[in-house]
């Protein structure tokens, strides 16, 4: 391998695999009945009784990089172990490593007062957190844009917004919201009217309006909600690392998330591949295998290249994270934003197609995967605009030519 495992990290995916195999895929079925027949507001008891099994065999709060808190992992050597838990919708928030606590969790480490009421329970899965930054009046692509404003008022803050796409808002375990805002919209630098700022959702003027299907799909693969903040008063404490530095923030948190996000589609798309071989070896058609058939063959093909392609700039992207940082990783970054999705989109079609008719009901699993995969090359940034970094990183080294 490129990037070899280290022996700690080939036992904790083993051990990850065997969790799996044990507690995830049989529960699958039931985590997919519970999250349709309860609903975005409700708890999915599935999640609250598998909670405590990885806890107790240590494999709990995996991506805190740096941290006494989890494994101590690089970005590197948490890559085959998040990709690993990709591989079903269910596995993780079992471990504590689903979005976006993960991202809130690393801000507030870094950057939180209150860690005590905040970081610990979230650290325990105990509570849940949700982060709001885009906004449905402009494009919140252009993260400038956000219009949302946190006015110091004495003592406090009094911020007003409409935000949606805030995950997990509507699950009532969410306790705490980061918010993005502006403070200073009339500094001359764009990139310094921005704030972020802890607002307990049970605050006055907190209102999570309604969920948001994705895809049709509500609570899976994500608990997209809209929410309103009127006349929202927060203590100054709650302000993160200082009026103006919210941008910065936001670079620094969304780095991370991204690449789990590419992690996890990339063990996604394994277990798409897994299913499509496993489906055309068992279907005939015009009197032999589909498996035969040529364009299967193919398709089957061009799939394990492209994984094998993603996961090799994803792991680059890692090694390049842990060697220089998040901020000249960012061509990095950008590229496995771009990439990994459309890889997964592909695959997870092509998948569906060999399924058949099948393949677009929710029996399969693929109708869910192509909901997160798709929603996943406008999360985070939409494609575009990270293709319009990578071509300006690339021009940059031409602008003395």
């Amino acid at each position: 391998m490129l990037y070899p495992m280290s022996p700690k990290v080939v036992e904790l995916k083993r051990r990850l695999e065997s969790f799996m195999d044990r507690h995830i895929y049989p529960n699958e079925e039931r985590f997919y009945r519970e999250a349709e027949e309860l609903g975005p507001w409700k708890v999915y008891p599935v999640v609250e009784e598998l909670k405590p099994l990885a806890r107790a065999e240590g494999l709990w709060n995996l991506f805190l990089p740096d941290s006494s808190h989890g494994a101590g992992l690089t970005n590197l050597e948490y890559a085959p172990l998040c990709e690993v838990m990709g591989r079903s919708h269910l596995a993780p928030e079992v471990f504590n490593c689903s979005a976006p606590d993960t991202g809130n969790m690393e801000v507030l480490e870094r950057y939180g007062t209150d860690k005590e009421r905040w970081l610990k329970p979230l650290l325990a899965g105990e509570i849940r957190s949700c982060f709001a930054m885009t906004e449905p009046a402009v494009a919140s692509s252009e993260a400038t844009n956000i219009e949302s404003s946190i006015v110091r008022d004495g003592d406090h803050y009094v911020i007003n917004g409409r935000k949606w796409y805030t995950t997990n808002a509507t699950d009532p375990r969410c306790k705490i919201c980061i918010f993005m805002g502006k403070t200073d919209p009339d500094n001359a630098d764009r990139h310094k009217q921005q704030s972020m700022i802890l607002v307990p959702m049970d605050t006055a003027g907190v209102e999570v309006k309604r969920p948001l299907p994705v895809f049709g799909f509500y609570g899976v693969p994500d608990r997209a909600s809209e929410v309103v903040f009127t006349n929202v008063r927060v203590p100054k404490e709650n302000m993160l690392l200082g009026e103006g530095r919210g941008f910065e923030i936001a670079q620094g948190r969304l780095g991370p998330g991204r690449i789990h996000h590419c992690m996890r589609l990339i063990g996604l798309s394994e277990r798409t591949l897994e299913k499509m071989c496993r489906r055309v070896r068992s279907r005939v058609a015009f009197g032999k295998p589909v498996s035969e058939q040529t364009v299967t063959q193919e398709r089957i093909a061009e799939a394990r290249i492209m994984i094998e392609q993603a996961r090799l700039l994803t792991l680059n992207a890692a090694y390049a994270m842990d060697t220089v940082g998040n901020r000249v990783a960012k061509a990095e970054i950008a590229m496995i934003k771009v990439a990994v999705p459309n890889m997964a989109c592909q695959i997870i079609d092509w998948a569906i197609q060999a399924h058949g008719g099948g393949g677009t009901s929710n029996d399969f699993g693929l109708t869910q995967a192509y909901a997160t995969a798709r929603l996943l090359r406008l999360a985070d940034g939409p494609d575009e605009v990270h293709r319009n970094q990578i071509a300006r990183f690339e021009l940059k080294k031409y602008s003395n030519a």
